[in-house]
């Protein structure tokens, strides 16, 4: 268990390591120094004096990949690719590009706690409320129930989530006025702003979720060991929980597991609706005011947190089934 472990997160840490050096070739290939210190200064006329100065003032002045008037170790570290990338290794991400935006570690920090409380209670609703709806239609498939479920399922994962947050936001603040249409607040009164968007996204996952976990479900179902247990006389719904259900572990805990990267980096379309200060809306804004410092810190951020929730999903997986181990 320990040897595979290791072996999936040195496969994990070769991953990071690909990613992160595609990023910086592609933004410092795309957009060089000068491109971003005439994006970021803006005007019709941005002279070589003013983009002389942004460059130095954020250490863009410097090689790319190695510095030639240094002399040791000092030639690879007085770089832009040691500053802006190998540093982000070490977590120190850096002043933003922006003046106003400050340093980036600082801005995470302070945002990721409205993320946390905004996709975790969700991710949780999601994996329950997803499995009890498909184990319904499963338990009652064949019959009216399971028809128009599906039917459900399919309309639902069909309309935009926009749609929802939309209507949500028209019906519940400003018809009903039960929450408020947008904002935040720290600590225990955040949850009159939070319940809103939790529910409007639960509900636009739930007709995708649920459908391909009614199809595990069902694959399940045609196996033997299934035949052999309702062979043996046990109940419909003791076959779906206790036989069933184990056996679609796998493929629930895949499906859950690429969700977890947005339990920490927030929800981008939700957040930015509902003014919400994560992370989210903190990439958002990065992208529309062309932040380079900042998209390229949360690409690896979120590059981290993707691998991260993929190792220990194939970890999970031999807790779920032992004879992933063996292969």
């Amino acid at each position: 268990m320990t040897a595979y472990a290791l072996r999936r997160l040195g496969y994990g840490l070769l991953v990071l390591l690909g990613v992160n050096l595609f990023t910086f070739f592609l933004f410092f290939t795309v957009n060089t120094p000068d491109d971003m210190a005439r994006l970021n200064i803006g005007g019709k006329r941005v002279t070589a004096e003013q983009i002389v100065k942004w460059k130095a003032e954020r250490g863009y002045d410097k090689p790319l990949y190695w510095n030639a008037a240094e002399t040791g170790t000092r030639q690879a570290t007085n770089t832009i690719f040691w500053e802006r990338s190998v540093s982000l290794f070490a977590l120190d991400f850096g002043r933003a590009d922006a003046e106003s935006a400050g340093d980036i570690g600082t801005q995470i920090q302070s945002r990721m706690a409205a993320s946390l409380q905004l996709a975790l209670p969700l991710f949780i609703l999601q994996v329950i409320v997803s499995t009890l709806f498909a184990l319904l239609l499963v338990f009652f498939r064949h019959s009216r129930l399971d028809f128009w479920g599906v039917v459900l399922c399919v309309v639902m994962l069909s309309i935009s989530s926009l749609f929802y947050i939309i209507v949500g936001q028209y019906l519940f603040s400003r018809v009903f006025r039960l929450v408020p249409i947008s904002g935040y607040s720290p600590g225990w009164d955040a949850w009159r702003f939070l319940v809103l968007p939790v529910c409007l996204s639960l509900l636009s996952r739930l007709g995708s979720e649920a459908r391909l976990y009614r199809a595990m479900f069902l694959e399940e179902l045609n196996k033997d060991y299934v035949r052999t247990a309702k062979a043996k006389g046990l109940a419909e719904h003791v076959v779906l929980l206790r036989h069933v259900l184990r056996n679609a572990l796998l493929p629930i805990m895949t499906s859950a597991g690429a969700y977890l990267p947005y339990v920490f980096l927030g929800s981008l379309v939700f957040e930015r609706f509902f003014d919400i200060p994560g992370l989210g809306a903190y990439v958002i804004d990065a992208i529309s005011g062309q932040d380079f410092a900042i998209v390229r810190s949360m690409v690896f951020v979120g590059s981290v947190l993707y691998i991260a929730s993929y190792v220990l999903i194939d970890i999970l997986y031999t807790w779920a089934d032992p004879r992933v181990r063996l292969g």
